[in-house]
C-alpha cells in the first residue's frame, strides 16, 4: 500500500452509474469523518464536477482526469493514493492496465468484476509483482460474489459450531430477488461470450469451477445448467446467472485461506422456484430468462434504475451445509437494496474502508475479499451497508 500518499481512496468511473452511487455512498455515509481523504476519478472533469454536485459531495472534493486508453493517466492518478475502487468495466475491455499498473505500483485495488478469466489472466499475469511491491488487488467485490462467498464462509463457520467440522457440501439457494444486474454485468456476460467464441481455449476456462485455483483442481462440481429438484430442500431449483463467476470465489476463496473447506468441498448454486407444477413451470421461466441474457436486451452500462426502484429491491440469499449423516445447518444472507446497484455500490464502499482501516497485516497478492477481510468485513457490512447474516433453525 503506498502510505504515503495523498488520497485513502481514488473512486475511478465516478461518471458512471455504479461509479457515481459508490462516490455518492461515500460523501454521504462518510461525510463527518475527517480522517478519510477521498477523490473522484474520470474521463472528464466537467462530467466529474457535475457528478460531485449532483451527489452532494463537498465542493472542495478533488477530481482527477484518469482514462482506461492513457496508462500515464492511470498511473498518474495511483501514484496519488493509497487504494483505487474500480467502476470500470468490461474489466477484460478497460481494466488489465490499471491492475498491472497498481500491481507495479503498491497501490491497493478493489473492482467489481465478475469475469473469471480475465481474472485468471490478471492472477498469472501480477501475482508475483502485487507480492513484491505489496499491493492488495480485490475483485469482486460487489453482489458478484461478495454475498455469496461470506455467506459461504458464514455457513461455515456456523458448520465448525455445530458439529466440530467445516461441512463438504453447501449449497447456496437464491430464495428471491427483486432488483436488476447492472448494465456492467450485462456487459461483462457479454464481452466473456465474444471473447470464448473468438478463442475457443477459453470456453474451457469458463466451465472449469477451478479457473481461480491455479495448481489445484478439486472433485467434480455440480453442473447447475438445467431445472431440477432439490431434495435436501424439497423444492424446484433453476439455473442461477451468476453461479459461473461465484461458484468460482468461492473455491478460490478456500484456496487462499488455506482449505479450510477440505480440498474436496462441492459447492453449488441454484435459483429456488417452489415446489409442485408450479415450481417446475418458474424454473422453465427463470431458465428462458437466463437465455435471453446473452442477447441484446438488457441494460447498457452507465444505464440502471430509478432510486426508488434500487430503494425498493432487495435479495434473500441461502445456503445449506449439509453434513454426511444428513444433518443441516442454514443460514440466510439478506440486502436492502437492489443487487446490482444499491448494494453492490454500498459493498465495495465498505470493503475499501474495511481494507484501508481494518486489516493492515493482510499479505500482498490477488485476493477475493472474504479471503482477506473475513469476519471484520461481515461486520462492517451488517454495521454500514444494509446486509444482515443470520442462522435459521
Amino acid at each position: 500500500m503506498n502510505t504515503s500518499s495523498k488520497f485513502d481512496i481514488v473512486v475511478y468511473g465516478a461518471t458512471g452509474f455504479t461509479g457515481q452511487l459508490v462516490a455518492e455512498y461515500l460523501a454521504s455515509h462518510y461525510k463527518s469523518d475527517k480522517q478519510l481523504k477521498w477523490a473522484m476519478a474520470g474521463r472528464s472533469l466537467e462530467k466529474l464536477a457535475s457528478v460531485r454536485d449532483a451527489i452532494g459531495a463537498p465542493a472542495d472534493t478533488p477530481l482527477i482526469v484518469a482514462d482506461a486508453s492513457d496508462v500515464a493517466s492511470l498511473k498518474a492518478m495511483i501514484e496519488q493514493t493509497k487504494s483505487v475502487i474500480s467502476t470500470v468495466g468490461p474489466y477484460q475491455l478497460y481494466g488489465s492496465d490499471l491492475v498491472a499498473a497498481c500491481a507495479a505500483s503498491g497501490t491497493d485495488y478493489l473492482d467489481l468484476c465478475g469475469e473469471p478469466v480475465w481474472m485468471r489472466q490478471m492472477i498469472d499475469a501480477h501475482q508475483a509483482a502485487a507480492q513484491s511491491s505489496r499491493a492488495r488487488i480485490v475483485f469482486s467485490c460487489g453482489f458478484d460474489s461478495l454475498p455469496f462467498e461470506l455467506g459461504v464462509f458464514f455457513c461455515q463457520e456456523n458448520a465448525k459450531n455445530a458439529w466440530g467440522a467445516p461441512a463438504t457440501r453447501v449449497k447456496g439457494r437464491v430464495r428471491s430477488m427483486k432488483g436488476t444486474f447492472s448494465g456492467g454485468t450485462y456487459a461483462s456476460i457479454k464481452a466473456s461470450f465474444v471473447a470464448a467464441t473468438k478463442d475457443l481455449s477459453l470456453v474451457a476456462m469458463l466451465k472449469n469451477p477451478f479457473v481461480l485455483t491455479p495448481g489445484f483442481e478439486g472433485p467434480k462440481q455440480p453442473s447447475g445448467n438445467k431445472p431440477m429438484v432439490d431434495e435436501d430442500l424439497q423444492s424446484w431449483t433453476a439455473p442461477f446467472v451468476m453461479s459461473t463467476i461465484n461458484t468460482r470465489s468461492v473455491h478460490r476463496s478456500n484456496m487462499l485461506m488455506g482449505f479450510p473447506y477440505g480440498r474436496d468441498f462441492i459447492y453449488d448454486e441454484m435459483v429456488l422456484t417452489g415446489a409442485g407444477e408450479k415450481g417446475e413451470a418458474n424454473a422453465k421461466l427463470v431458465m428462458a430468462a437466463n437465455n435471453k441474457m446473452s442477447g441484446s436486451g438488457g441494460p447498457k452500462p452507465g444505464e440502471g434504475p430509478s432510486k426508488e426502484e434500487r430503494e425498493s429491491g432487495s435479495y434473500d440469499l441461502l445456503f445449506v451445509a449439509l453434513a454426511p449423516d444428513g444433518r443441516q445447518v442454514r443460514v440466510a444472507v439478506k440486502g436492502d437494496r437492489d443487487p446490482g446497484y444499491g448494494s453492490t455500490s454500498k459493498m465495495i464502499a465498505e470493503c475499501a474502508i474495511c481494507l484501508l482501516r481494518d486489516t493492515p497485516e493482510l499479505k500482498a497478492g490477488i485476493w477475493t475479499p472474504g479471503a482477506a477481510m473475513g469476519d471484520r468485513l461481515i461486520k462492517r457490512l451488517v454495521d454500514h451497508a444494509g446486509i444482515s447474516f443470520e442462522v435459521e433453525a
